[in-house]
Order: structure tokens, then sequence, then C-alpha cells
């Protein structure tokens, strides 16, 4: 079955839903990396004190502890869970369109080693690995990265007029 480049062709109305879903999923997505920025300050040191505290830093001005074993499972267990959804559906979408295979398969396949790596990340940092803070950063912005291009073109493929 080819569905290479199908996306153009789709009905207005499956192309105004994946529109509607596409847009309102990226409200969603950004706003949780607005969120991370604010929690962490998009650096190592603010990830690693997210989750492992700063009652030493006497400098601090917000006082963090570290997170219990229940904290950390339950933010790793629920972004694993809801991100492979996310990243599933996007992935399909953009199975439809008509970009270089190669590109493609990275798009599709990149986010979901970035979901293990993150949040693996995340827990392993907990327990007491240290330099995954590195890890988690940039596999972080990995992820937006291959978000951000997949929304693009999606986008694109769904401004293509159909052909007759």
């Amino acid at each position: 079955m080819q569905i290479n480049g199908v996306i153009s062709e789709f009905p207005k109305e499956v192309k105004l839903l994946i529109a509607a879903f596409i847009f309102t999923l990226s409200i969603g997505f950004y706003s949780s990396i607005r969120f991370v920025d604010d929690t962490t300050n998009s650096n190592p040191q603010g990830i690693e004190e997210r989750y492992l505290g700063n009652e030493d830093n006497v400098k601090a001005t917000k006082m963090q502890f570290k997170k219990t074993s229940a904290e950390v499972m339950t933010s790793v267990h629920s972004h694993i869970l809801s991100l492979s959804v996310i990243f599933f559906l996007l992935g399909g979408i953009l199975t439809t369109t008509d970009i270089n295979t190669k590109l493609k398969l990275f798009l599709i396949l990149e986010p979901f080693i970035s979901i293990l790596l993150t949040f693996g990340g995340i827990y392993l940092m907990w327990s007491g690995i240290g330099w995954l803070k590195y890890v988690i950063l940039f596999s972080g912005i990995l992820m937006t990265i291959t978000f951000s291009l997949a929304v693009f073109f999606i986008f694109k493929g769904l401004l293509i007029k159909k052909q007759i």
C-alpha cells in the first residue's frame, strides 16, 4: 500500500481534522516546553535541582527538595506513556507526507529514543548518575526539534492542493 504523499489528496474535512489536532497538540506540547523552561531554566544545573533539590545552595532564590520515589515514578510513567501516544499519532500522520524517506524515518523513530533517554535519564539521574543531566537536556532539545519539523511537514502537506 502506497501512502507517501497521500495527505494532499485527503478530503477537506480530514485535512481540517488533522490541522485542528496538530494545532491543538502543538499548543499543549509547546506550553509544556515553557513549563520545563520555567522549572529548570533549560540548563543542566536546573534539571538536576528540579529532581535532586537545592537545599545545599544558600544562594538559591527558590528552595527545592529532592523528589520522592513516587513523584519521580509518576512523572516518568505518565510522560513516557503520553508522549509515546503523541509521537505515534504524529508519526502516523507524517507517514502520509511526501518528504524524503530517510528524513521521514528519522522524524518518526527519533522521538521514541529521546523519550527513553529523557525520562529514563531523569530516573537514573535521580538514582545517582548525575552526568545524565546533559543527556536529558540534549534528548529533550532533539525531541522538540523533531516535533517541530514533523508539524512543519504535516502542515506543508495539508496546504498542498489536491491533484485532479
